[in-house]
Formats: C-alpha cells, sequence, structure tokens
C-alpha cells in the first residue's frame, strides 16, 4: 500500500466488515455537509459489502488521522461480468479536505481497476466511472482535475402527495397479481432485464451473475417488503413491474420506487404511469405521503415525462464521469435499437 501517499502520521489499510459503522458515519458526514441529508445506513452498507462481486478486504482503502479518526475511504468495483466500466466511489472527512486525500485514493483505485483488461476481450472499450451529486463542488473539480469527463446526469424525483392518489385504470385483460417470492423472483429478474435492455448504460451480462445480485440486493435487506413489489401479468406473461422499498436511502418517512419498469410489447398504453400510481395509493395507505426515485435525465424510452405526469419533480441531480481506459467497440446501450 506504499503506492498511496498520506499525510505524515496518518495510517492507510483495507476495511473490514467491522468499519462498517465507521464507514457508514464517515459517509453521513459528508452527505450532511454536502448535501443536507444523510448518504445510507449502516445496514445498507453491509448489504453492498456482502455482494459475492465485492471484497472488502481487496477493493477498498481507508485512512486514519493520527488520533484515530476515519477521514477517506475509496471503493472499486470490478468484480461483475462483464466488467468494461470499473466503478471508482470515495469519501472525505469534510475537515480534511485539502490534503490530497480524494485524489491519492482515486489514482488507487485506477490503478487497481486495471486488473479488468486481463479478462476481458482485448477489442472493447473500457472506462473508468464515477459519479456524484451536483452540489458537491469540490468533487467536481477533483474529477476534471483528474482528467474525467461528465457523460450522464440522472435526476432524484419526488412526490409530496396531500391527497389519496386516485390510480389511473389499468386494461382489463391486464391484472395485477400479489408477488409470491418462491414463483414469482426469477420471472420478475427477467422481465426487468428485458424492461431496461434499451436504457442508455446497460451492458449485457450473464443470467448466473445478474439474477444472484438481483436477488441479494433485492432480497436481503431489512428495506425488502414483498407486499411493495407490482407485477402486472398479461396471461402468463409479466407486461410491468414496479419495485418498492419501505423506506428512501436518506429518509425514513420516505418510500422509495426501485425499479420500475414495462416491457417493449406493452409500452405506450399506460401501464407505466398506472403502476408508479398504484405505488403511491399504497404509499399513502401506510400513511407514507413522500416517495422518490431515480431516473436518467435524457432517457431513452421518455420516462422523465412519465414522472412528471405522475406528478413528481426534481429534487437533485447526480453526475456520473468517465475516463477511458482503452479504446474499442462500445457494448453499453447508446441509443434504443429498433
Amino acid at each position: 500500500m506504499t503506492d498511496i501517499k498520506i499525510p505524515e502520521g496518518f495510517t492507510l489499510r483495507s476495511a473490514v466488515m467491522d468499519d462498517i459503522p465507521a464507514c457508514a458515519d464517515l459517509f453521513n458526514l459528508w452527505a450532511e455537509k454536502e448535501l443536507g441529508h444523510r448518504e445510507l445506513t449502516a445496514e445498507e452498507l453491509r448489504t453492498e459489502w456482502s455482494s459475492d462481486e465485492f471484497i472488502p478486504e481487496e477493493d477498498t482503502r481507508i485512512v486514519f488521522a493520527p488520533d484515530g479518526t476515519l477521514v477517506a475511504y475509496v471503493e472499486a468495483w470490478t468484480r461483475n461480468a462483464p466488467a468494461v466500466k470499473p466503478w471508482i466511489w470515495a469519501r472525505v472527512h469534510p475537515d480534511y479536505y485539502g490534503l490530497g486525500l480524494g485524489t491519492e485514493l482515486t489514482q488507487w483505485a485506477e490503478r487497481f481497476s486495471l486488473r479488468v483488461l486481463d479478462i476481458l476481450p482485448k477489442d472493447v472499450r473500457v472506462t473508468h466511472e464515477l459519479g456524484v451529486d451536483s452540489r458537491a463542488k469540490e468533487a467536481h473539480e477533483l474529477f476534471k482535475n483528474m482528467g474525467y469527463s461528465p457523460i450522464r446526469s440522472f435526476y432524484n424525483m419526488r412526490i409530496k402527495m396531500n391527497t389519496e392518489p386516485s390510480p389511473s385504470p389499468l386494461p382489463k385483460n391486464l391484472v395485477l397479481k400479489p408477488f409470491d417470492v418462491t414463483r414469482d423472483l426469477e420471472a420478475v429478474y427477467r422481465a426487468e432485464v428485458d424492461s431496461f435492455k434499451d436504457h442508455y448504460g446497460v451492458v449485457e451480462e450473464p443470467f448466473e451473475t445478474g439474477y444472484p445480485r438481483f436477488v441479494h440486493y433485492m432480497t436481503k435487506t431489512k428495506n425488502y417488503d414483498p407486499a411493495l413489489w407490482f407485477i402486472l401479468w398479461d396471461g402468463e406473461e409479466i407486461a410491468g413491474i414496479n419495485i418498492c422499498r419501505p423506506r428512501s436511502f436518506e429518509d425514513d418517512d420516505m418510500g422509495h420506487v426501485a425499479i420500475l419498469g414495462v416491457r417493449r410489447p406493452w409500452r405506450k398504453r399506460g401501464l407505466g404511469l398506472a403502476l408508479l400510481e398504484h405505488s403511491f395509493g399504497e404509499f399513502y395507505k401506510r400513511g407514507v405521503r413522500k416517495v422518490d426515485l431515480g431516473v436518467d435525465a435524457n432517457s431513452l424510452t421518455g420516462a422523465l415525462r412519465l414522472y412528471e405526469k405522475a406528478g413528481m419533480s426534481v429534487h437533485s441531480q447526480f453526475d456520473k464521469y468517465e475516463k477511458e481506459i482503452r479504446a474499442g467497440k462500445e457494448i453499453s446501450v447508446q441509443a434504443i435499437e429498433e
């Protein structure tokens, strides 16, 4: 780890599972300063770190000040298949800005990410990717100074309901059925993949890696409630899905729409709006008045217009950046193929 330069008296090591509480505290301290709200809970961080595609002892570096305060963190995600877009994510304690910690840790993550070149086809394009909320000005300057270019923005959209919603009616031949995890989980995953295969940046991946990740993140968490999985069936086929979480990452009093998708043969029939409004109604019945979701600001499928029609508005913006590792054939979705 001597390739990372840190101030005299500071210490550096990899993170381990016992560091989760301290790391969550650091992330939330940063978020409160930059964004005005928490970033995530320790339980949500534990879900991430226990993924099959993440090994904290190898994929992270953390820095401590001389008094033992955790002051900086970085992680690099390189184990998904195909790993053509290694993701880098870092946080620095606000009291320790200006010491070069963000630059040093990000450069380590870039070097670490080069490991993917040994397992990828030689002709595909490979890029580092990272991103941050638009309000975190120092981070944006850091990215630009390190040679990153902005490629896409994503909105966090919200609705605050003062009266009970009136969901749009569904076509008579389509039926919302209660989700059965033992019967429907794989079919829902396949419908999710099919719904999002023409969204910007998606990289096709094997079922053997994608499905276990879906199961892990969507069901192996305390923020999972199968009663908030709304599955729309057309006979024996799934037409659309709306998978919600009881709580958003930043606010326990706000519900969250995690995945909303309609498969291509059923699009342009108002199903996305009906599914979304149905979930708003269910949250309202639970006493939840605020709901949020994330969306590509330039969605190829027009999702932004749908959410605005449902009464949602933009709350914040997340900007994604990239730096090319190797030129080649771009295998992520860039446009809808007709």
